[in-house]
């Protein structure tokens, strides 16, 4: 149990997987609890895509265990598969068929005999606003209503476990939001916990509790806000003339990790912003490079990640 005494209903120890000689996953440990919405956070060949196929019994692990709903997934994958929806990143779904018709065939897997006229059928339809679209080829919608297709197909069955892996990826912002509306509905109901993996630190946010993954490690596991609380230190913003110049001036005084671009400006992570803000200035200066404007952030999610990247490093940018 955890700390509020919610049931644990995903239990994964040591979890390894190699392909040939890279080694995608590297001893992942983590346990989920009922009602949660737990975020997988970390950039591309991370592991996210492994560890969920694991989690869900697709893929066996090389090494470490997994517990799903009280059942082993290497020894019992088949009555666990009956209780969970698994979306995964790419679209899985019959692009020549419309939409009822890939919602009556998940259906039929299940052994489910569905109207669309079924009040839970009825539901998800509304919910996701396909119903006008009943008739539409699965391959003529926009990548935002096949990501709500895959999402009603993978509750159809109303499990109780949803593992979603990237699911707003390529997704316009509208859809985003519709879906994550759907997601939080049927968490506060009561009626389902969802494990979802994203790339996006703003994604992250939504969950109540994320892991942060680089190169198939688990760097940090806790709340969104606990995590950036862990990074001790402020953000300075720099807004100067050249760019890729100026970063690697800084790099070079202050350590790879703790000098990133963002968008147009320079993030420099610091514990003492007044000493360090003043003698980046002098740095920038000394290389003739123009500061257009300087201030304090707050770490944000993304933040901590890099920052956390580099205490695994070792500091500065190995």
């Amino acid at each position: 149990m955890n700390e509020d005494n919610r049931r644990t209903i995903v239990s994964a120890e040591g979890l390894v997987k190699s392909y040939g000689e890279i080694k995608a996953v590297r001893g992942i440990s983590l346990s989920i609890s009922e009602g949660e919405i737990f975020g997988f956070i970390g950039p591309d060949g991370a592991g996210k895509t492994t560890t969920v196929q694991m989690l869900v019994g697709v893929l066996p692990p090389e090494s470490g265990t997994v517990s799903v709903l009280g059942n082993d997934v290497v020894s019992d994958a088949e009555s666990i598969k009956a209780h969970i929806g698994y979306m995964p990143q790419q679209f899985s779904l019959y692009e020549d068929l419309t939409v009822w018709e890939n919602i009556r065939f998940f259906g039929m897997l299940y052994k489910l005999r569905l109207r669309p006229t079924d009040d839970w059928v009825d539901r998800l339809l509304s919910f996701s606003r396909l119903s006008p679209f009943l008739k539409r080829p699965a391959g003529k919608l926009s990548g935002g209503m096949k990501k709500k297709l895959a999402l009603c197909c993978a509750l159809i069955h109303r499990p109780p476990l949803l593992f979603l892996d990237e699911p707003t990826t390529g997704v316009d912002p509208i859809s985003r939001v519709e879906l994550w509306e759907i997601l939080y509905q049927l968490v506060e109901e009561g009626l389902v916990t969802i494990f979802f993996t994203s790339p996006y630190m703003d994604e992250a946010e939504r969950a109540g509790r994320i892991a942060l993954l680089s190169a198939g490690r688990i760097l940090t596991c806790d709340r969104p806000r606990a995590v950036r609380d862990s990074v001790a230190g402020v953000i300075l913003e720099f807004k100067v003339d050249d760019l890729l110049k100026a970063r690697d001036v800084l790099r070079k005084h202050f350590g790879e990790v703790r000098v990133n671009v963002w968008s147009i400006y320079l993030h420099l992570l610091v514990e003492k912003p007044k000493e360090d803000g003043a003698q980046a200035r002098k740095i920038l200066k000394k290389e003739g490079i123009k500061l257009v404007s300087l201030r304090e952030k707050h770490i944000s999610l993304e933040d901590a990640f890099i920052a956390r990247i580099g205490a695994e490093r070792g500091g500065e940018g190995e």
